[in-house]
């Protein structure tokens, strides 16, 4: 997380991000034939199959590092999954993030892995925090605004510029950016990918700052999102 160094203290009014799982080894041992229906499944391709120390170390200087950046009563929105949302809260607390809720994102079309086996695995959560304080900015409009979303898994045509394994929908990441932040506010995802935080910050009149440490997603993702901010 070096690159966070960089960012002025106090200035990241968002962070909104989907750091690595570290379920590669977990999800070997169990039947899956997703391999063969998704390119770069996390569980062939190894990049997800780091050892539970090397994750704790990674969260911790994630959520270190981010103490210094974030603006009190900034929020953040970290997707993870479930099995591991005990350990994010644990590291979060005690660099000054306040737990607010766990969420659903429920996908409507999920890829029907092992459908005549059990259930189909169609949701991820997500975890808010807010630095420093117990609430923070949220722009309902006098609404209810329920922690289960729902959206499509990413479109045909969000992946026209290369598949990410993981890649978020930006409809998905708008919906956290205009509720938790205001026009030019600023945004940050530490673990970009293949950039739609960014689109949707684009799209939403914030600013924006992403780290990635493959270069041909970091390609990918900037594309996007100059073409979002030129549009």
């Amino acid at each position: 997380m070096a690159e966070m160094q960089t960012i002025a203290p106090s200035s990241v009014n968002l962070m909104l991000t989907d750091p690595p799982y570290n379920l590669g080894e977990f999800m070997k041992q169990r039947e899956t034939n997703l391999g063969q229906m998704r390119d770069n499944f996390f569980v062939s391709a190894g990049w997800d199959n780091g050892s539970d120390i090397i994750w704790v170390d990674l969260m911790e200087s994630l959520f270190r590092q981010s103490s210094r950046i974030m603006a009190p009563g900034g929020s953040a929105i970290v997707f993870m999954s479930i099995l591991k949302v005990e350990a994010i809260v644990t590291i979060a607390k005690k660099y000054g993030f306040y737990y607010k809720t766990t969420g659903i994102w429920h996908k409507r079309n999920p890829m029907p892995r092992n459908m005549n086996l059990h259930y189909i695995n169609s949701t991820e959560c997500w975890i808010y925090f807010v630095y420093k304080k117990r609430t923070g900015t949220f722009n309902n409009n006098g609404r209810a605004v329920h922690d289960f979303i729902e959206t499509s898994v990413t479109p045909a045509s969000e992946r026209k510029w290369g598949k990410h394994p993981t890649q978020k929908p930006v409809a998905l990441m708008k919906h956290f950016i205009d509720h938790l932040t205001d026009p030019g506010e600023h945004v940050l995802d530490p673990f970009m990918g293949s950039g739609s935080t960014g689109v949707a910050a684009a799209t939403s009149e914030r600013k924006f700052t992403g780290i990635e440490i493959e270069n041909t997603y970091f390609t990918i993702a900037e594309s996007r999102i100059n073409e979002a901010a030129d549009g």
